[in-house]
């Protein structure tokens, strides 16, 4: 059975949010075996270039390790798929390896030694959205990418 992990910086605060989150991995669950890392999040006081710099190094360093298997990293800059490619892209991955890491970075982004690990960049959007709904936008598209490989009828 496919292996997938979400690693994530930060906790998710809001209840609405764990809520649907927590409703499709319970769903994914029938098509893989899923898991969630979150990694503490920097905070900084100051704003400027080299204090994101060295959050997003800072939280890099601890998403590093928990990296395994195809490495998927969601970035503005990454690829856009339809839910269909991305159920190919999942079915590719999963000729590949039997484990699957889809890293969500944190307010300022992801480090580029992260992105670096990356066997593939994703992009949902060229908008920005909150990490945390990132995670439920995330973790819907997962359940339906495996939902159309299964055959199943949530994707119309």
């Amino acid at each position: 059975m496919l292996k997938i992990k979400i690693v994530a910086v930060g906790k998710v605060k809001e209840k609405y949010f764990a809520e649907g989150i927590a409703e499709y991995v319970k769903r994914i669950s029938r098509y893989a075996e899923i898991s969630l890392a979150e990694v503490k999040e920097e905070n900084f006081s100051k704003e400027g270039e080299s204090e994101r710099r060295l959050a997003m190094k800072r939280e890099g360093e601890r998403i590093l390790p928990e990296l395994k298997g195809t490495i998927v990293c969601l970035a503005v800059e990454g690829k856009k798929l339809s839910s269909e490619k991305l159920a190919e892209k999942i079915e590719e991955f999963k000729r590949a390896s039997s484990e699957l890491t889809f890293v969500i970075g944190g307010s300022y982004g992801l480090d580029d030694a992260v992105k670096k690990r990356a066997d593939f960049l994703l992009s949902f959007s060229d908008m920005t959205f909150p990490h945390t709904l990132m995670r439920l936008m995330l973790t819907e598209q997962l359940y339906r990418a495996l939902t159309i490989s299964a055959g199943t009828g949530y994707h119309k």
